[in-house]
Order: structure tokens, then C-alpha cells, then sequence
């Protein structure tokens, strides 16, 4: 890819009218932090909305303001209220945004809206696609965007796309309750590399697509035609750096240089040393739970009287949408019920809840987690939440609790957190209680581990993560298309075969020559198998070696009567026509240096799982980690190894809940060269369907025909799509 480019509903600049100048101030938080050193970095251009209403804008300003953003690489999309008013306000915040959080009794259906927001979804494509040119590729951002990738795909199928939601993507029994839901979703796959926060997400994303569409999916890959789609987890992270240095800042400053709002902190405490603070900051949204915290605290201060006068909980709630109905609704019973439990707890040297509604200045949010014991994060429905993140990543000294929503994204890789059920308040309570009776060897043990994994995992990493499967996706697309056998490259490869005198045939068996069986003795050779394997060996030209995983004996069994070598277990036991069972084998560790980088990656991805070394292998374990997403990773990390092992003599085992890769020398590749021994062979073909076969298709000459069955990433030369397509292809020979 020549540049990447970004489309996001705003720009990461804010525009400031001051003394009748315009200027431009740039945001902060996670996307914008994470995008800008991606875009630049590769010469792209950033796509987005301003923030202001055109119609309040000149001629003359607005092309003031362009110039503004051109200058640091950005391109605006201008909106007019009617715009803002039914894309922005309209189907993205009042459809889409309770949709999506399962909040069904919020959305409203109306097809206004949902014209409006395909029209500036189209506006936002055609801005892309003025900017981008072949080659490029372009990264379009969340639930407002849900129809541009595949707006930009249809007009320009050279360039790469991708698209990340930042929100949760919904259970299929949810979404389909969308009247465009097909128009979602086909929207989404104009993306070559669809990214979510969760597992979970994704899961429910590929639910929809097979149940909407049909479409094959196998592992993270959608198969649509000539393309496959690429969908995957990635958390996303924070500026670990910028909050360790502020909370640094924070506690190196002296008495005159504190904040008010620090001050007064100072003087809580020297009041009441032993009182402790408990921490909550949301925007003021009915996804994030705030009214049964509330009434979870409450029920903490009935339940432990203990603790009365002697913990405070400290709600910061940040205005958001406050001219939406559900909005005015959820702020009147969030007054009503901090108004409620200061009355009945509070005295008047105690006030239970300090109630802040409004948004307050980065330096004041790290003053509050630095002084806080206790951060109470617990949305009903949350994409991620990197509040949770930004707490822990503040405390230097690595004290303090997190008590944390199983609801909220972060909580798949924090789970040294409390984690509770958002509308359990008892629960809640309970782990309010835990919280502030932890030891404090306990929150830092806990604390530490959340750190290391978020330092590591930072936005950073996430972007540059987001980016290198996006080069992926990329090449697999090229891969994809040049290697799928057409009916020239058939006819030559037949014409071949015909004039071949010695021919050496190699068939994998499980998913090459029969389809998979849920138990493994039903896949045995039915007639119509039987009768080419006994076509193509009543040939005297050709030498049939059937070369499988299977165990020798099955093998046999199956096969009695035919004349067919057997290479069996994956290249461990070899036997030829009319003669004996042979064993075959080698040994090394140089090869653990540069394969140890990839397996930690995994590690990194996939909360639980962690790397054994052995003497001569490298194991990664997944039995700890969420199950579905463990299998789904451990195929992704066999292919990532079959594409970097290339020039080392290993082969990957799969046992119960690991993946192996160890020095030896017994694999497919081995055993077929052994076999043909240097025999004067002029026509050479092999067939095979997953990693194991890799070795096979690298080992054997450039010359031979390597054809892999299925759609995935390969060394064969060529790609058939099916046990049925083997069996027409051998059929002709």
C-alpha cells in the first residue's frame, strides 16, 4: 500500500474562534492519539467533519477553514443541520447507538433518517474517493461509517479498505430487529479487514453474515465470490506513556502549584486521613449504567454502616446529548437518586456522593485517579472503556482497585479487576466492600499485571497492529486471486499429465479426498472414491501415494486392495506398494529466536494464553483463555507460523488446548522427497487442505503442482475450493 488515509465522523482538530481569528485545536483521546502518527506516517490525508453547521458558515469561512485542515493533512466534510440533525442526532444516535448497546426500547426506526445517513454516508465515500488512488489504502472508523467501505469498494476495488467499530456489535436476535440490516452489513464488507474491540463482537458480526447472507466463513474469513473479507479482534489502548508521566506530575507538585481541585483533595484527607474516595466518570448515558451504581452504593452504605462518613463516592457525569429525550429522562433520575442518598446517609460534616455534571480538564481527570482508592466503571453495555485503563495506568504506585463490568469490553483483558454484574447491586455492594478491605500487597499483585499488559498493549500497538493485518488482508486478496485454478490453467495442467511417462500423485485424505466427519471412521472412501482412486492406479504412468495424518492401520484398512503407497501421521510411517511399514527422523533449537517474537504476539492478543519452552519446542497454551476465541487463534497462529518457518526444518503439532512447534524433521514435505528418492519423475502433483500439507507444497520442486483445497493462505502454486472440486479435477486425469 502506497498511503493510508483516514474517514472518521470528525476530524482531529476542534476549531477555535478567538479575537476574530480562527484557528484549529487538536483533540485528544484514544482514536485521535492512535490515527495521527498513523496517517502522516504514511502520507495520508485524514477525512472527516469539522464540527460546525455549514449553514452557519460563509462562503469565504468555510473555505478558510479547508485551508486550515489541508494544512495538517485533513479534508473536510461539511454538514448542514439537516444533516447533523438526521444522520448525526438522527439514525446514528438514535438507532444505531441503542441498537447496538441492546438497548431495543431506545431505537427508532425512522427512514428519513436512514435515507439521510446514506446520503452523507455517500458524502463522506465520495470526499475518500477524491483523495485515494490505486493502491492505497484507506481506514474508515465506527458506527457512523457503516455503509463507506464498501461505498469506496465498488467505485475503486484496487484500494485496500478498513473499518473498525468502536462500539459492540449486537447478538444476531438483536440486529436483525434493524429494517436495513442487509444494507449494514453489505456496507461493512466492502472492507477488506473489519476490526472490533471483543471476540464477542466479531462473533456476532459473522453470525449475521451467515445467517443474512450464507456466505462460507472459515475461521476469521469471510468468502464472498472472488474476495475474502478479513475480520478480527483488536482492544484497543491508551497513551500508557502520557498518563505515567502526568500522574507523575500530579504528585511531584508542590502545595501553590495544586489545582483547586487538588487542594481540596489535599484537604479531605488531612481531615479524615482513613476516609477513602471511590471513583466514577462516564458521559451521562443510559449505556453506562450510572443509576445502578447509585443504587449499589446505596445499598453499601445500608449493608456495611461501618463505612459510613468514612467513604465518598466521587460521579463525575459529562453531559452528552442533553436535548434527546432519554437523556433529560436518565439526568432527572440521577439527580433525584444523588439527591436521595446524600439525604439519607449524608450529615453535616458528610456528604456520601460528590456529583459533578460536567466534563473537567485532563490534568483535574489524572488528579482524581491518582487520589481515588477505588474506580467504580460499571456500564450495562460498553464497546471498550478506556476509563478502566487510563485509572490503573495513573496509579504510580500501583495501589488502588478496579471494579469493573463484565459488560464493558476491557473487561476481556483486566481480569485481575473486581469484576461484577452491572445490575446486581448486591454484588456490587459486596465488591465495593472487598475493594476497600483489599490488602495493599493484594491491589498492587493485581494492578501490576493490568499494567504490564496495558503498557504493552497500548494504542500504539493497536494502530500498528490494526495496520499490519490490513497489509495482510492486502496481500491475501493478491494471493487469493492468482493462485484459483482457472480452465486454461486446468487445460495446461492436463496436457501436461498427458504427456508425462512416470507421474507422482500425492492425495491427502481428510478434507482433499472426503469431506470432515463429526466421527473421524465415518469418513471412509465411498464408491465414487474408490472408483478414481482405482482409475487413476490402473494407469501404469501414474504413482498414487495417499499422504495423511491418519493412522496407519485405518489407512491400510481403507485402502486394501489398491494399489497406493501410504504415508501416514503426518509423515512418520511410510509404506510402499507390496512392501513393509518404514519409520522416519532429525533435531535443533537455533530456530527458538526467531520464532518466539511471533508466539508472543498471540500471547499479547489473547488474554489467558501464555509460552512453555521445552528443550527443543516452543508450546503456546490457550486452555485458560476465553475457549472460542483460543481456537480461533490458534488457527490464525498455524498459518502465521507456516508463512514464517520457511527456512527452518520444524512442524507444528495441535494437541488439547496447545499448539507445538519443534525441531525433528517428520513432516509431509520430508516424507514425499523421500519418496521420490530422485526417481526420474517429469510430472509431479500434490493435494492437500491445511497446515500440515504446507510443508508438502514448500518441499517439492518448483515444477510440481501444489494445489491447496479451501481459500486460506498457501505456498501451493494453485487453490481449488472443495472436496468436490479434487474430485472433478482427478476424475479428468
Amino acid at each position: 500500500m502506497q498511503k493510508i488515509h483516514i474517514v472518521s465522523n470528525r476530524l482531529p482538530f476542534s476549531i477555535k474562534e478567538e479575537d476574530e481569528k480562527t484557528t484549529l485545536e487538536a483533540s485528544v483521546g484514544g482514536l485521535a492519539t492512535g490515527m495521527k502518527s498513523i496517517y502522516k506516517e504514511y502520507g495520508g490525508t485524514w477525512i472527516g467533519w469539522p464540527g460546525v453547521d455549514s449553514d452557519s458558515l460563509s462562503a469565504e469561512k468555510e473555505s478558510e477553514i479547508d485551508a486550515l485542515f489541508k494544512r495538517e493533512k485533513c479534508a473536510s466534510v461539511h454538514l448542514n443541520a439537516e444533516d447533523i440533525e438526521l444522520f448525526y442526532e438522527g439514525f446514528s444516535n438514535r438507532t444505531i447507538w441503542p441498537l447496538f448497546h441492546y438497548f431495543t426500547q431506545y431505537a427508532d426506526f425512522n427512514q428519513e433518517a436512514w435515507d439521510k445517513y446514506v446520503e452523507v454516508n455517500q458524502k463522506f465515500a465520495d470526499a475518500a474517493l477524491e483523495t485515494v488512488e490505486d493502491g492505497d489504502a484507506v481506514w474508515v472508523h465506527d458506527y457512523q461509517l457503516l455503509l463507506v467501505p464498501e461505498m469506496i469498494k465498488s467505485k475503486k476495488p484496487n484500494v485496500t479498505v478498513g473499518f473498525f467499530l468502536h462500539i459492540p456489535f449486537p447478538s444476531f436476535e438483536v440486529f436483525r430487529i434493524l429494517p436495513w440490516r442487509k444494507e449494514i452489513i453489505q456496507g461493512m464488507l466492502g472492507a477488506d479487514l473489519i476490526g472490533f474491540h471483543t471476540y464477542d463482537y466479531e462473533r456476532h458480526f459473522f453470525s449475521c453474515v451467515r445467517r443474512l447472507f450464507g456466505y462460507e466463513i472459515s475461521f476469521n474469513q469471510i468468502h464472498i465470490d472472488d474476495r475474502i473479507i478479513i475480520a478480527d479482534s483488536f482492544p484497543m489502548g491508551i497513551d500508557y506513556d502520557k498518563f505515567v508521566k502526568s500522574a507523575q506530575a500530579v504528585a511531584m507538585k508542590g502545595v501553590s502549584e495544586k489545582s483547586e481541585l487538588h487542594q481540596e483533595l489535599d484537604k479531605y484527607f488531612l481531615a479524615s486521613p482513613d476516609r477513602k474516595l471511590i471513583l466514577s466518570i462516564d458521559r451521562l448515558d443510559y449505556t453506562k449504567g450510572i443509576p445502578n451504581r447509585l443504587k449499589a452504593f446505596a445499598r453499601f452504605l445500608e449493608k456495611y454502616p461501618e463505612f459510613r462518613q468514612k467513604v465518598t463516592l466521587i460521579m463525575l457525569a459529562v453531559p452528552s446529548r442533553d436535548q434527546v429525550d432519554h437523556y433529560q429522562l436518565l439526568k432527572k433520575e440521577v439527580d433525584e437518586l444523588v439527591g436521595q442518598i446524600n439525604g439519607d446517609y449524608g450529615s453535616i460534616n458528610y456528604t456520601p456522593i460528590w456529583y459533578f455534571y460536567r466534563s473537567m480538564p485532563f490534568d483535574n481527570l489524572i488528579e482524581l485517579y491518582s487520589s481515588c482508592d477505588v474506580a467504580l466503571i460499571t456500564p450495562v453495555r460498553d464497546g471498550m472503556n478506556l476509563v478502566a485503563k487510563e485509572y490503573v495506568a495513573s496509579r504510580i504506585n500501583n495501589t488502588g482497585v478496579l471494579i469493573l463490568s463484565e459488560m464493558a469490553g476491557v473487561a476481556k483483558e483486566m481480569g485481575e479487576a473486581l469484576i461484577i454484574n452491572p445490575v446486581d447491586d448486591e454484588n456490587m455492594a459486596d465488591s465495593i466492600h472487598q475493594a476497600l478491605t483489599m490488602p495493599i500487597e493484594e491491589q498492587k499483585s493485581r494492578t501490576a499485571f493490568m499494567k504490564e499488559r496495558i503498557q504493552r498493549y497500548d494504542v500504539f500497538k493497536w494502530a500498528s497492529e490494526f495496520i499490519k493485518s490490513l497489509k495482510k488482508a492486502e496481500a491475501k486478496q493478491s494471493d487469493f486471486l492468482a493462485k484459483m485454478i482457472t480452465p486454461s490453467i486446468e487445460k495446461t495442467m492436463l496436457d501436461k499429465y498427458n504427456k508425462a511417462e512416470k507421474r507422482a500423485i500425492f492425495l491427502d485424505y481428510d478434507g482433499t479426498l472426503t469431506s470432515f466427519k463429526k466421527n473421524p471412521q465415518d469418513a471412509m472412501p465411498n464408491e465414487e472414491l474408490h472408483n478414481i482412486i482405482k482409475n487413476l492406479t490402473d494407469n501404469e504412468k501414474n504413482i498414487v501415494t495417499i499422504i495423511s495424518g491418519r493412522d496407519r492401520y485405518t489407512l491400510e484398512k481403507w485402502f486394501s486392495g489398491h494399489r497406493v503407497n501410504l504415508i501416514c501421521e503426518h509423515g512418520v510411517w511410510m509404506k510402499v506398494v507390496d512392501g513393509t511399514w518404514e519409520m522416519l527422523s532429525t533435531v535443533n533449537n537455533n530456530w527458538m529466536p526467531n520464532v518466539r517474537p511471533t508466539m508472543e504476539n498471540f500471547v499479547d492478543r489473547t488474554p489467558g494464553s501464555f509460552i512453555e519452552e521445552k528443550n527443543y519446542s516452543l508450546v503456546w497454551h490457550f486452555r485458560k483463555s476465553e475457549p472460542e476465541q483460543g481456537e480461533l487463534r490458534a488457527n490464525e497462529l498455524k498459518d502465521e507460523l507456516n508463512t514464517h518457518l520457511s527456512n527452518h526444518n520444524l512442524e507444528i503439532m495441535e494437541g488439547n488446548k496447545v499448539i507445538e512447534v519443534k525441531s525433528g524433521g517428520i513432516n509431509k514435505g520430508i516424507a514425499a522427497l523421500q519418496f521420490l528418492n530422485n526417481e526420474p519423475y517429469d510430472y509431479i502433483m500434490a493435494l492437500g487442505d491445511d497446515w500440515t500439507d504446507e510443508f508438502m507444497f514448500r518441499e517439492l520442486p518448483e515444477e510440481a503442482y501444489t494445489i491447496k483445497v479451501g481459500l486460506t493462505h498457501t505456498k501451493a502454486s494453485y487453490k481449488v475450493e472443495s472436496v468436490a472440486a479434487v474430485r472433478a479435477l482427478l476424475s479428468k486425469m
